[in-house]
């Protein structure tokens, strides 16, 4: 991730999620910043990503997600082999919702 914080503009995005303070500025940001279509995909890969780490199989995630396998099939690899990114935030909202 060091190397792309040497972009200027990525950074700056990174920087301004990190200003946002409640559920509510959050969701102001994301519709400003994404279509409609663009947040359906990224909520459905976090979802993917939820149903592969508490062991859903391939063609579940499909059927209730919508997604292709190959996207699954990414979102896992992300989960194995990747930067950690959707662990950090499935178990800290696991954490959240434990305390409830």
């Amino acid at each position: 991730m060091a190397k792309r914080l040497n972009d200027p503009a990525l950074e700056h995005l990174i920087r301004a999620f990190l200003t946002l303070q409640t559920p509510e500025e959050c969701l102001h940001f994301l519709e400003d910043l994404c279509t409609e279509s663009e947040l359906a995909e990224m909520s459905r890969r976090l979802r993917a990503a939820r149903m592969l780490k508490n062991n859903y199989i391939y063609s579940e995630i499909a059927e209730q997600t919508g997604l292709s396998t190959a996207t699954i099939s990414r979102v896992n690899r992300c989960l194995k082999y990747g930067n950690e990114g959707y662990l950090t935030v499935l178990n800290r909202l696991e954490k959240e919702e434990r305390r409830g």
